[in-house]
């Protein structure tokens, strides 16, 4: 802590921000909601006040009308808590790959004025943790002009890349809350219970994981309670993996960097996993630029890459980002990790998705919706994985893949899906893949 500096209100911390001011906010479980709150009870004196931040969790409203002349919300990773706001006049998207948005920070392409963070208590040699949220957070630190910490005796102490001297703080404000969670493991039906069992059976021993956020990722960790030696290196993790790290399933023995240890960048979940990440020598939370980085990805063994879709066409286009025009989430490391995974040797690049929305509308397409993102393309696009089966579309050209999907697009779909693949290529429906093949 520098010297003379003292605790104190989250009303006196904010007074720092001006109008024309850009602000980042702390994401996912560290999201310093109080600090957002006081920052947002002075928007009457604010304006043009820009908010960069990826996904935010917790007790935090970014789109209640009076803070729109105020407050422009600027999202690298859109989630529910910002979907609205986003999609409206006073907020936006940024297209970007999880891995380069500290460039945005280190390059001055977004230079922040202040950075609202949340850390643990300063240890006895002053260093606070960035804890559950490393990512991006730790090159905003250094990038802002003035930083603002939360400091919450409840976010654990995590090791790696996110240790931050008090002296780097210039505002300290005490505040002991739970951190918001998620429990990924209640959402799990039979539809992700196959997937989860399909994408099981494509995992060998010594393999290392990638896990998106959700229920089918936590749906496969409960199916390798009978593999050996796996590894983790991922953007996040969550509850489901710390059995498989207790039991020794997940070793990181066969890994070539940061072998022995499980490295990630951030973690949501219960207070089961913060409490299992505080103080653990075995897990490192990295810095994004480093986690998600392509090169530093493909060279651990058998790298499993598991990410979900919004939609895929025919031809393997990954929207995974957007419904149609409207923003729904983001990029975010799905192509670091696809294209890692892909030249990983052994490695397995996998898009995962149920066949059908909760509507019965299916997600295999011939087309994408008008104004929808290209997140993974074609010439990336390897396994894909619904409850119906397992595709290999890695070398196939574009009638082969075609065939292979509608194998395993939901059976009410499936006969307007061949219509459609008759309109596009012709031919007959011959050498359609069966529901379940592996191709």
């Amino acid at each position: 802590m520098k010297a003379n500096q003292r605790y104190v209100l989250a009303e006196e911390a904010v007074r720092i921000v001006r109008s024309g001011d850009r602000v980042f906010i702390h994401g996912s479980a560290a999201t310093p909601a109080q600090l957002v709150k006081a920052m947002q009870n002075r928007y009457r004196e604010l304006g043009n006040v820009e908010l960069v931040s990826i996904t935010t969790l917790g007790d935090v409203d970014f789109d209640s009308p009076e803070y729109r002349k105020s407050f422009f919300y600027n999202s690298l990773f859109v989630s529910a808590v910002t979907r609205k706001v986003a999609n409206s006049d006073s907020g936006d998207y940024i297209p970007i790959f999880l891995s380069e948005i500290p460039r945005l920070f280190k390059e001055n392409r977004l230079p922040l004025d202040v950075a609202m963070i949340q850390v643990s208590p300063p240890d006895v040699h002053g260093y606070c943790s960035l804890g559950t949220s490393v990512d991006i957070a730790v090159a905003a630190v250094n990038a802002a002009k003035h930083v603002i910490a939360m400091v919450n005796p409840q976010m654990p102490r995590t090791h790696g890349d996110g240790f931050i001297h008090s002296d780097k703080i210039d505002t300290m404000v005490w505040e002991d809350s739970r951190l918001p969670e998620v429990d990924y493991s209640s959402k799990n039906g039979d539809v992700v219970r196959q997937i989860g069992l399909h994408i099981a059976s494509l995992i060998e021993d010594g393999a290392t994981l990638q896990l998106g956020i959700g229920s089918i990722p936590d749906q496969v960790l409960k199916n390798l309670n009978g593999h050996r030696n796996l590894g983790l290196h991922t953007e996040m993790f969550s509850d489901g993996i710390i059995p498989l790290i207790e039991t020794g399933i997940i070793n990181n023995s066969c890994k070539k960097l940061d072998r022995g240890r499980s490295v990630t960048s951030f973690m949501v979940g219960t207070r089961k996993l913060y409490d299992f990440v505080d103080d653990n020598p075995q897990i490192r939370v990295k810095d994004i630029a480093y986690v998600n980085d392509t090169g530093i990805i493909r060279q651990n063994p058998k790298v499993m890459a598991i990410n979900s879709a919004i939609e895929i066409d025919l031809t393997g286009q990954v929207c995974a980002d957007s419904i149609g025009t409207f923003q729904y989430s983001g990029i975010g490391g799905q192509m670091d990790f696809i294209r890692g995974a892909s030249l990983s040797e052994g490695g397995k690049a996998i898009i995962a998705l149920p066949s059908v929305t909760s509507k019965g509308i299916s997600r295999i397409v011939p087309y994408l919706k008008d104004g929808a993102g290209v997140v993974t393309t074609r010439g990336h696009v390897h396994w894909v994985v619904t409850e119906y089966g397992v595709v290999d579309l890695f070398g196939k050209n574009l009638k082969q893949r075609a065939k292979a999907l509608i194998g395993i697009a939901h059976p009410d779909h499936r006969e307007g899906l061949e219509k459609a693949f008759h309109v596009r290529f012709g031919g007959d429906s011959v050498g359609f893949a069966s529901p379940g093949k592996i191709q």
